[in-house]
């Protein structure tokens, strides 16, 4: 039984060998920028897909084409990072912090190809990495989450258990409080493997517990994940907040607002910088002050947002840009003032 089963491993591990060098081999002389989406997929409503739409706006903006590939599971990491820059694909872009232990070994193997992180730091000197004031963001629309719910109670659901999802969650928490500070919130996560970025089962169950205590407003920060919460929120009768890409428009009326993320800014821009000759390597901070996270208004979701609401949110924002606001950024210290 054992034998059968290392035979299966095997040949599942040749067959995404194989796929992966069929995918390098047809164009394996292009000197084209590259993506490569993290596990989930590229339409997951979410982060993923707002890194192909960055990839999409710079080809449509320039006419050029750019090479992408879904990663299937993790073990793929290394060998798809070494055949793009070994294939010339520059720059070679990578969406999601997990990619910071591959691209550390694989980045010093090609000092000529520009690589860009989203979410994570890699000190190498061909590396861009970019990263998030999320919280930031999340304190926003916690602060219209505040406004808009009529119980006091509302909820989180995130995705992976790490720093960074907590740090969204702390974030929206600040900015409850700073609206109610009586507010309950009821802070949950999918799980503790990347399989919780694609499990909209679990996350909209979640949603419900939080639903069924009173909670009358859900932000899902959860990946692909977070369609189960706003699915839950919608047939309940209360609203869920998006996250990453503007996902206003997957629930009408019932998501408030979506904490925007501009991945595709920054993959757009890295496609732009290392396609022209004007690429720089180091962090790459984005935050309110430039257009990096925000929240979302558009005609889904406008009849929600008051011009009350409206005009508090933005003078939240502009106290955070101007620093009278410090929203505080749980990486930091693993700690979380409120909540």
């Amino acid at each position: 039984m054992k034998s059968i089963k290392k035979r299966a491993i095997k040949m599942a591990t040749l067959i995404s060998s194989v796929a992966v060098g069929a995918l390098f081999a047809a164009g394996a002389a292009l000197a084209e920028p590259a993506i490569i989406y993290d596990l989930g997929g590229k339409f997951d409503k979410s982060f993923n897909e707002s890194a192909y739409n960055g990839a999409v706006g710079w080809s449509k903006k320039t006419g050029k084409s750019f090479r992408e590939i879904e990663l299937a599971n993790d073990a793929q990491r290394e060998q798809v990072l070494r055949k793009f820059a070994s294939s010339g694909a520059n720059p070679v872009v990578m969406a999601g912090f997990s990619w910071a232990a591959a691209l550390s070994k694989v980045a010093p193997e090609f000092p000529d190809t520009n690589f860009a992180l989203i979410d994570m730091v890699v000190d190498e000197p061909n590396v861009r990495s970019v990263v998030f004031n999320e919280h930031e963001g999340s304190y926003l629309v916690g602060a219209l989450a505040a406004m808009k719910s009529k119980t006091g109670k509302i909820g989180f659901v995130g995705g992976m258990d790490i720093p960074l999802i907590h740090k969204f969650y702390c974030g929206y928490a600040q900015g409850a409080v700073a609206i109610n500070p009586d507010i309950e919130l009821f802070e949950n996560y999918t799980g503790t493997t990347p399989a919780a970025w694609n499990d909209p089962v679990t996350a909209g169950e979640l949603a419900k517990a939080a639903i069924n205590r009173g909670a009358d407003v859900i932000y899902a920060a959860a990946g692909g994940s977070g369609l189960g919460v706003l699915q839950a929120a919608a047939d309940a009768g209360v609203y869920s907040i998006g996250v990453d890409s503007n996902q206003n428009y997957l629930q009408p009326g019932s998501v408030l607002t979506s904490m925007l993320k501009r991945v595709d800014v920054a993959v757009e821009k890295a496609f732009e910088d290392g396609t022209s000759g004007n690429w720089s390597s180091g962090i790459n901070v984005m935050g309110l002050a430039n257009d990096g996270v925000g929240w979302a208004l558009d005609e889904y979701n406008k009849d929600l947002i008051t011009d009350e609401m409206k005009a508090k949110a933005d003078e939240l924002a502009a106290k955070i840009i101007s620093g009278e606001i410090v929203v505080h950024d749980y990486t930091t210290d693993s700690t979380c003032p409120v909540g």
